[in-house]
């Protein structure tokens, strides 16, 4: 596939996290330098087993799209505040994008 005239080459951030530091979460991406960001239920198993209750809450998926100097800000925060702390895990990919400048 031939690329389309103005397509241009980001990052999607993806955070997956427990719902307990959702809101923080989405206030610290914005503030980082993220002008918006995609909210999912998401359920799984990992390192730290699954969720076995209502009481513990689920997990949500954070998505956004951005510049690789603010991937960079945005995982590294994720590290130092919430990866030792809460069941969080942060990841990025690739991604070409139409109408990049909504995502500066």
């Amino acid at each position: 596939m031939e690329p389309l005239p103005g397509m241009e080459k980001l990052k999607r951030v993806t955070i997956v996290a427990e719902s307990v530091v959702s809101e923080r979460i989405q206030e610290d991406v914005l503030r980082l330098g993220a002008k918006g960001y995609t909210t999912t239920h998401a359920e799984g198993r990992g390192s730290r087993g699954v969720r076995a209750s209502e009481w513990e809450g689920h997990n949500v998926k954070l998505e956004t799209i951005v510049t690789p100097e603010v991937a960079g800000k945005i995982l590294k925060y994720m590290e130092d505040k919430y990866f030792q702390h809460f069941a969080v895990i942060a990841y990025t990919i690739d991604v070409e994008v139409i109408r990049a400048k909504k995502y500066r």
